[in-house]
């Protein structure tokens, strides 16, 4: 352990002692917001897309080309960026990685941001090493945020339907591909190294979550992978024996599962609009596809199956209840600690975490609560983000996925992708029943 630690702290000094070749504003910029923690303090990172949503909500059924009398929101969106403030709201302050234009979209998530207290400081220095093309300038602006004229900020427009449910989207998000390079989270190879755990969402370029991942296999941090579309998700297949933790939702699950099985063996499920189906019967159509990421190195996979909840699922129990080795308890984030572990005890899965035989596969169902949804776009990046910064403040795997659960239920009862603020007595009570209700999803006598 001393010997892994050594090598670590002179990789380290190697990196800071290193010149830089920018001029002399950026480096200071650099060493500063990159200088390494002691481990204990180092804060979670999140690396991905910050972005404007349109929301368009009709007040009568839509009808094809005509307009439709409605209400349009502008919503600060992106799943890291909604992912990362999330986590905040608890308590847990991330660092954030993504790219922004100097445009009204980047204005408003920057000034949102800020006004969050999600960022420490926001520097402005002239640089030119990031980018290929020689002539282009940036700005960086808080933290790992880049900023400049000549990116557009990414947009997505959500046309919705009288139910909340999205019926269309368009979406412009090319800037996160193109300006947020594995050069530019290279200079973020400090905060990477002492984070408990890093955050990828799967809009960065291939080159870009390799170089993230591979970081963070460096200094041993736990990855993970947010699939965020069906075809972004089958962007696991170059990084799957980096990643600790996956998020899809069904369908996501399946174009991963054929991804890398380099099959189309895989399909969706077709369901009965009349009738669901039983959680058993769910986990034994998905469970195959489940295997497959687990097969190809992914610790511990979660699959969001909105109001049926999540299957928590891993090769053996010990990794169903793993936990950060790296945590803080302060503020909110520590309350919400304590009031978890008084209200939902490891002890509750004692001994019942049996594997199942035939596949190695230990599995826990968690169930969603009734909610009085007003829209759903927000609810799996706060799933993400309840289990994140819950897992951040000590919180073990099921018990940060019950509060992952509360914080989405939270969120769909609201308009914003986040809600303004939790409510700790909310958010624990919700996951003490989440928690009580989880069980295995199959039949014990089969085992």
């Amino acid at each position: 352990m001393e010997n892994s630690a050594q090598r670590r702290l002179e990789r380290v000094s190697g990196h800071l002692l290193s010149p830089i070749e920018v001029n002399n504003g950026l480096s200071q910029v650099l060493i500063k917001g990159g200088h390494r923690k002691h481990e204990e303090e180092g804060d979670p990172v999140v690396i991905g897309g910050m972005v404007l949503d349109i929301h368009a909500t009709p007040s009568l059924p839509l009808n094809p080309r005509t307009t439709t009398p409605g209400k349009v929101h502008y919503v600060l969106g992106g799943v890291a960026r909604n992912i990362a403030e999330c986590m905040s709201r608890l308590g847990t302050k991330p660092y954030m990685i993504s790219a922004l234009g100097n445009d009204m979209a980047g204005k408003l998530l920057l000034e949102h941001w800020n006004s969050a207290s999600l960022s420490t400081e926001a520097p402005s220095v002239s640089f030119h090493n990031y980018i290929s093309a020689p002539f282009f300038h940036n700005n960086i602006c808080g933290v790992g945020i880049m900023k400049h004229q000549d990116i557009k900020t990414p947009v997505i427009c959500n046309i919705f339907d009288t139910e909340g449910e999205l019926a269309a989207a368009v979406a412009s998000v090319e800037a996160v591909e193109k300006f947020l390079t594995s050069s530019w989270i290279q200079q973020s190879k400090q905060n990477i190294f002492s984070a408990p755990v890093m955050l990828v969402d799967a809009n960065l370029s291939l080159p870009a979550l390799e170089a993230s991942c591979q970081l963070a296999a460096e200094s041993n941090t736990p990855v993970w992978f947010e699939p965020v579309s069906v075809a972004k998700s089958r962007r696991i297949v170059s990084v799957a024996k980096y990643v600790t933790f996956a998020s899809p939702n069904e369908d996501e699950l399946i174009a991963m599962a054929n991804a890398l099985s380099h099959e189309n063996m895989f399909h969706q499920i077709e369901r009965d609009s009349n009738s669901r189906c039983s959680v058993e019967s769910l986990f034994q159509f998905l469970k195959p596809a489940i295997l497959v990421l687990l097969e190809k190195g992914i610790k511990i996979v979660a699959v969001t199956l909105g109001a049926d909840g999540v299957f928590l699922c891993s090769r053996g129990p010990n990794v169903v209840r793993f936990s950060l080795d790296r945590t803080k308890k302060y503020g909110f984030s520590g309350q919400l600690y304590d009031k978890v572990v008084s209200s939902c005890p490891p002890s509750r899965f004692s001994g019942a975490l049996q594997i199942e035989r035939s596949s190695h596969l230990c599995s826990v169902h968690f169930p969603a609560l009734p909610a009085s949804v007003v829209r759903l776009t927000g609810a799996g990046d706060c799933l993400v983000g309840g289990t994140l910064a819950s897992l951040c403040s000590g919180l073990d795997i099921m018990q940060s996925i019950a509060v992952g659960i509360a914080a989405a239920k939270s969120a769909v009862e609201g308009e914003a992708n986040v809600p303004s603020e939790f409510s700790l007595a909310t958010i624990t009570e919700d996951a003490r029943s989440i928690y009580s209700a989880a069980k295995i999803p199959f039949h014990q006598s089969t085992l």
